[in-house]
């Protein structure tokens, strides 16, 4: 096994269940009179994620290849009983999770994971025609365009951002021409525009992070005791479980804004420790792929492109709006923040390159046993 990306992983995933634990204490007394409720949720999707890392560290990278569609198909499928009135769960205006038993299924998360395996399946069986034609490009523009309409009509505006970002890239990635992505893009951006201003709560959202004290008691309140939070942590941090600001300061602070909580605690150096941890990370899954290009593996490549491009992305988006730098968005911090779903998906990706990684290690021995 590739230890220094494990480890890495590993200690995000620490990283996560010792902020989640801090952040949520006092939520979850008020709610649910058990100061411990979401460390020993999260604790449960923490086994459950490892478990199936290790389902998909065993599992050989030519299955994910040949079953590439039934993947695709079946995301499709849950974005589709997401949205029945009755089946899929309403939270907060947004209907993106299916509830089984006392867990819920976010199929976005899914759908996240499906692309990627879908399409470096497409871009190895279709090179040729990716690399030198334009159908190569437009073909999975179809696919993409019915995944991003189901996730916008959840709404999950992050999902959809994050699934469009790491298929350009992956595509761009795999040889299509710069042009061909750049008008793709464009195109994709100027039809985001209007759905932005559509929604009242989008431009109200985005109203807010360019100047949330003009309304510090409504739309820009949860970006001001996010800041607020990182100020107080100063260069080491108020210290562990000594946050304010998750004393229902900052709304449901174990979620999506688990970093300003964990800023505030362990200041710049803690902070800049985990987004270290994410450059190392990110960097390896990389490696990893260069690796298996060069090896000959190019869906095992792809496939490593694409899940860091996921990461990157959730990353990215999730310290940028918790820090100010871009407009509120639900997106999840990969393996801190809490949440079964993204988590159980992240550790799957994560099985999936720590395999590519160790079959391009042993190729060699491979070849000369044979």
């Amino acid at each position: 096994m590739d230890k220094p990306l494990a480890l890495s992983a590993l200690a995000l995933m620490l990283v996560g269940l010792v902020a989640i634990s801090s952040a949520s204490i006092e939520y979850a007394e008020w709610h649910f009179q058990n100061p411990w409720f979401h460390t020993q949720r999260h604790l449960t999707y923490l086994i459950a994620g490892l478990a199936a890392a290790a389902t998909c560290y065993c599992v050989k990278t030519e299955y994910w290849q040949r079953t590439g569609w039934w993947w695709l198909i079946a995301a499709l499928v849950l974005l589709m009983l997401v949205l029945i009135p009755g089946v899929g769960r309403e939270v907060n205006g947004s209907q993106r999770w299916l509830p089984l038993g006392p867990f819920t299924l976010q199929p976005s998360e899914f759908a996240k994971l499906a692309v990627v395996v879908y399409l470096a399946g497409y871009m190895v069986r279709r090179e040729d025609e990716v690399r030198e034609q334009i159908s190569g490009f437009v073909k999975p523009m179809a696919v993409l365009f019915a995944t991003t309409l189901l996730l916008l009509l959840e709404p999950d505006f992050g999902a959809t951002v994050i699934v469009v970002v790491t298929a350009f890239g992956m595509l761009f990635l795999a040889g299509v021409r710069l042009i061909h992505v750049l008008a793709i893009g464009l195109a994709a951006l100027g039809a985001l525009v209007p759905l932005v201003m559509m929604e009242p709560y989008r431009v109200k959202r985005l109203t807010a992070y360019l100047d949330p004290w003009a309304d510090p008691y409504n739309s820009g309140f949860q970006l001001i005791q996010s800041l607020i939070a990182f100020g107080r942590g100063e260069w080491l941090g108020v210290g562990l479980g000594n946050s304010v600001q998750k004393l229902f300061y900052l709304p449901e602070a174990h979620t999506d804004f688990v970093f300003s909580i964990w800023a505030e605690e362990t200041g710049f150096v803690g902070a800049m420790i985990v987004i270290g941890l994410f450059v190392a990370l990110i960097g390896k899954i990389l490696w990893s792929g260069r690796m298996a290009l060069l090896a000959g593996n190019a869906f095992g490549a792809y496939i490593c492109f694409g899940v860091a491009l996921v990461f990157a992305g959730q990353a990215f988006v999730n310290m940028g709006v918790t820090s100010g730098l871009l407009p509120t968005k639900g997106l999840t911090l990969p393996f801190v923040s809490y949440g079964g779903s993204s988590l159980l998906i992240c550790c799957a990706m994560l099985g999936m390159v720590l395999r590519i990684a160790r079959d391009t290690r042993m190729a060699p021995r491979n070849r000369r046993a044979s």
